[in-house]
């Protein structure tokens, strides 16, 4: 039995010593997964990075919506101000181009004032592809605003509440954010171009980003008295060697002591100081002004704002600021400012009027509900010179700037959108 298994045994060895072995994996098979997984990696970090890219729209966007509003709003900065968000690839059409006071923009589609209020996420913002940014509401100290929860999605209208009571870092902070920002921008440059620093800043814009423009909004602190314009003076006189506009918030319907935005008297003092203030800058660079308005004028109301504008040699008006009246929404009675589609029809309807009044002397900015191109193209033949989005952004994700550009170069059959600007009026 020991011989017979010995040899069953010595058998079954000899089988396992004479069976063939197994060839090392093949060299070209493994760079053949090497390049696939790298090409594969690669093709995926370029779609997830694209601000266009459908996940933003329908996965990134509403995962962020089952945030708290405001919890989503900081994430989103938070990401952007680390790096962590997509970008446009795509270089803009050359019939999206304008020219903006003096200044070269490659496409006329900005964000609005309240989206980025520090500061902390100029570059990324840009990196969606918007023409110009404009970041605050910035007032002389930093304050917290509003008690929460301050901001409201009503979301059967792409709408959003808030009343945020404008909270901010203040002036001193600002600033030093955007004066170290534009040098460090500029150095940068500088190493890249061989041309000095000082040159370069005596050329480019305030944003530091070709055919782009950074704008500066500034308002009022919480404390200051209803009829006071010093407020604005300082966010004139210190933020606007960094601005390529400095835009005058009189219209803010969350905080109470702007008796700028109904009383004619005190708009037209806060106007000439501004003014003055911005004349008087030292060096040779001096700040367009923007004055923005609210929705809620009657027509004398916006008369007398044109009025002030033209003579005092305001660079523009922004129309419009948030309402505080709820068309087309039912059932809501959270208090505050209202955005989103619901405000496009009055946002409209004061860009035409503020064009017509203003003899179409000064650029004036459409905001309010805007959300396609359609809408885009409607405040431009009302006479915006460009427009802003901030609420859509919210709704539909990254790719806003984007998809909005690429509508407008179709529906402008090979036109340019200067030339649609002010089309309305000219019909008539």
């Amino acid at each position: 039995m020991f011989r017979i298994g010995g040899a069953r045994i010595a058998k079954a060895g000899a089988r396992s010593f004479g069976a063939k072995a197994q060839p090392p994996p093949s060299r070209l098979r493994n760079a053949v997964w090497a390049t696939g997984s790298i090409v594969v990696g690669g093709l995926g970090y370029l779609y997830v990075t694209d601000a266009s890219a459908g996940i933003h729209k329908y996965v990134s966007t509403p995962l962020m919506r089952q945030l708290d509003a405001e919890q989503a709003h900081q994430l989103a900065i938070s990401s952007m101000k680390y790096g962590v968000s997509p970008v446009d690839r795509s270089t803009d059409d050359s019939v999206l181009e304008i020219e903006l006071w003096g200044k070269r923009v490659t496409n006329p589609i900005g964000v609005a004032a309240g989206f980025d209020k520090n500061g902390e996420a100029i570059d990324a913002l840009f990196g969606l592809g918007f023409g110009s940014v404009e970041i605050g509401s910035i007032t002389p100290e930093p304050q917290q605003g509003n008690a929460r929860p301050r901001i409201f999605r009503v979301e059967d209208s792409d709408a959003v509440i808030n009343r945020m009571g404008l909270p901010n870092c203040g002036v001193a902070s600002a600033g030093d954010r955007l004066r170290s920002r534009f040098w460090r921008l500029l150095a940068s440059q500088s190493k890249q171009q061989g041309e000095s620093v000082a040159t370069l800043s005596s050329t480019v814009n305030r944003s530091a980003v070709e055919g782009r423009l950074l704008g500066v909004n500034v308002g009022k602190s919480k404390s200051s008295a209803d009829d006071s314009f010093d407020d604005y003076v300082t966010g004139v006189q210190k933020l606007g060697p960094y601005a390529d506009y400095v835009v005058i918030n009189v219209s803010c319907p969350n905080v109470t002591n702007m008796k700028a935005n109904g009383d004619v008297e005190v708009l037209e003092r806060t106007v000439a100081a501004v003014m003055k203030a911005r004349n008087g800058m030292g060096g040779e660079y001096r700040p367009p002004v923007v004055l923005k308005i609210g929705p809620d004028n009657d027509l004398q109301q916006l008369r007398v704002i044109a009025q002030v504008a033209l003579d005092h040699r305001v660079d523009g008006i922004i129309a419009t600021n948030t309402t505080r009246q709820r068309p087309g929404v039912i059932g809501v009675k959270e208090e505050g400012g209202l955005s989103g589609a619901p405000l496009r029809d009055m946002a409209l309807a004061t860009t035409r009027e503020m064009y017509r009044l203003t003899q179409g002397k000064m650029a004036i900015v459409g905001c309010g509900g805007i959300r396609t191109a359609e809408d885009a193209l409607a405040f431009a033949r009302a006479g915006a010179s460009c427009v802003q989005v901030y609420s859509s952004m919210t709704v539909d994700g990254p790719g806003k700037a984007r998809e909005i550009k690429d509508g407008v170069v179709r529906l402008l059959k090979g036109r340019k959108w200067a030339d649609v600007v002010g089309e309305d009026a000219r019909r008539k």
